[in-house]
């Protein structure tokens, strides 16, 4: 299992405007061999900004790289430029491998 995680600094007074963009947004995931599940997640308040993650969770690392090489992947991020007045910077990627997994 291979989780890719995208961290945002979402400037104050543009919550709804991100959360709503990334609601409407056609994501093209559940047409990728390889992908298994897609987290917005919100975080903690800070004074300048809302911390914000998108989490998703792959079958391996090769399936994730393929996503970044597809078309689907192009077209999904097409649009991303015009949102830059949301950030106080660009987002920040984490990839991390699974060394251990608990499920119910």
């Amino acid at each position: 299992m291979y989780i890719a995680m995208n961290r945002f600094k979402v400037k104050h007074g543009h919550e709804e405007e991100f959360e709503t963009m990334w609601r409407n947004r056609d994501s093209y995931l559940k047409d990728m061999e390889g992908f298994k599940d897609f987290h917005l997640l919100k975080g903690p308040d800070r004074d300048d900004h809302r911390l914000y993650s998108s989490h998703t969770v792959w079958a391996s690392e090769e399936a994730f790289m393929e996503w970044t090489r597809s078309q689907a992947f192009r077209d999904a991020h097409k649009n991303a430029g015009q949102n830059k007045h949301m950030y106080l910077e660009g987002p920040h990627f984490e990839g991390f491998s699974s060394v251990l997994a608990i499920s119910e």
